[in-house]
């Protein structure tokens, strides 16, 4: 029995990377973003008040800051498919936790347990399945696992405003049901575990270096940017425009449209381009995308929009992976350090400006000023990345 498993060929890679897609449909895709059409619904149901119902929101993002701080230390002590699966599934039941307004504590719990298995599964879907897959397709596995993010928001445009009608209790316990099933469907496709390794571990310094701190804080900015799409869009359209939640869930399944194509989108790009060179044009594409929210309401304006900054939400996370490989070389544990970095990074860019964006929504109650912050933040990220010089870390500086 072990000589036949031992001379069997490799299993194929597509399993693992639609294993992986799974996890960031539901953790990311699912977690984090069927929530934005699901706001107005919760406000215009008296379920809770508006500024209750914002800062829900952005506890989502404080939780994917504390998974992604989380999930290595997590992934020492199982293996990593095991806390992956478990992840899975307390999302959905998150979901169905989230179909009763018990109390703002009872949701602020369940809705930041959503987000701490998105950051979660962020850190350890795509580095448990990429080792797996061969080095020619590892840039279409990555597409393949982030284009779930992607499917996840179509997913939440189309069927949170097809559910809404029936009833949020509804619409909560059929999301949960769908993410329940594609956790179990894709149990038995995550790779296994692999052996514990025993080489040293890079010291801190050497993911520190000026290059990795700038895309860092690129990243950081990144996130702060699209934190006035991925929350108020809907809520913006819906009731800051009056055009109701229907409108509203139509640019949201836009910007779904365009976090689908985003990751393989860029993916091609880098490989023509190289990944510096996409990430920069990725910055521009997304400063033009926010500020046009806040310029125009024209439907077309929003249209465009909504379909940029959606394809930049997933289709940034390949870029900046690939570009901390190029930083690190040959040194993979450097890379894997840099990349958790990174996703740190983003995650607290990202509650940091939902929290910011929340409070002064609260103050102000003005969408476009949300806007405007995000188009600063993006620009930033834009002139820091170019004051960077370009230079790659020598072998001697990793040993460092």
């Amino acid at each position: 029995m072990n000589k036949e498993t031992s001379s069997a060929p490799p299993r194929p890679w597509i399993p693992y990377a639609l294993a992986g897609l799974c996890a960031s449909l539901i953790g990311i895709g699912l977690g984090r973003f069927a929530y934005t059409p699901l706001l107005p619904a919760l406000i215009e149901a008296s379920w809770f008040t508006e500024t209750d119902a914002v800062y829900l929101g952005a506890a989502n993002l404080a939780g994917y800051l504390a998974g992604a701080l989380g999930g290595k230390s997590m992934a020492a002590r199982l293996p990593a498919h095991q806390v992956i699966r478990i992840m899975m599934l307390l999302c959905a039941v998150s979901f169905i936790a989230c179909a009763e307004p018990v109390s703002f504590l009872w949701y602020f719990v369940w809705r930041f347990a959503a987000g701490y298995t998105g950051g979660a599964l962020m850190v350890l879907g795509a580095s448990t399945v990429l080792p797996h897959v061969p080095a020619g397709k590892r840039g279409v596995a990555g597409g393949v696992i982030f284009t779930g993010v992607g499917l996840g928001i179509a997913l939440s445009g189309t069927l949170v405003p097809a559910l809404i009608g029936v009833g949020l209790v509804e619409t909560w316990t059929s999301i949960g049901v769908l993410s329940l099933a594609l956790s179990l469907a894709s149990w038995r496709f995550w790779p296994p575990a692999e052996p514990r390794s025993d080489t040293a571990q890079p010291k801190p310094a050497s993911a520190f270096r000026l290059p990795f701190t700038s895309l860092y804080a690129v990243y950081g900015l990144v996130a702060a940017g699209l934190v006035a799409h991925m929350v108020f869009l809907v809520d913006y359209v819906a009731r800051g425009l009056g055009q109701g939640i229907t409108v509203g869930g139509f640019y949201w399944f836009v910007f779904g449209a365009g976090a689908a194509i985003g990751p393989i989108a860029a993916g091609k790009l880098a490989d023509r381009m190289g990944f510096r060179r996409t990430i920069r044009l990725g910055l521009m594409l997304q400063t033009a995308g926010v500020a046009l929210a806040f310029i125009s309401a024209a439907p077309l304006a929003l249209g465009i929009s909504s379909f940029v900054v959606g394809a930049v939400v997933p289709g940034i996370v390949p870029l900046v992976a690939g570009r901390a490989h190029e930083l690190s070389g040959s040194d993979t544990v450097l890379q894997r350090t840099a990349w958790s970095y990174a996703t740190v990074a983003f995650s607290v860019g990202q509650a940091g400006a939902a929290y910011a964006f929340s409070y002064a929504f609260e103050l102000t109650g003005r969408y476009d000023l949300l806007f405007q912050a995000g188009a600063a933040a993006v620009a930033l990220a834009f002139v820091i990345d170019f004051l960077t010089p370009e230079r790659q870390l020598t072998s001697k500086e990793n040993e460092a």
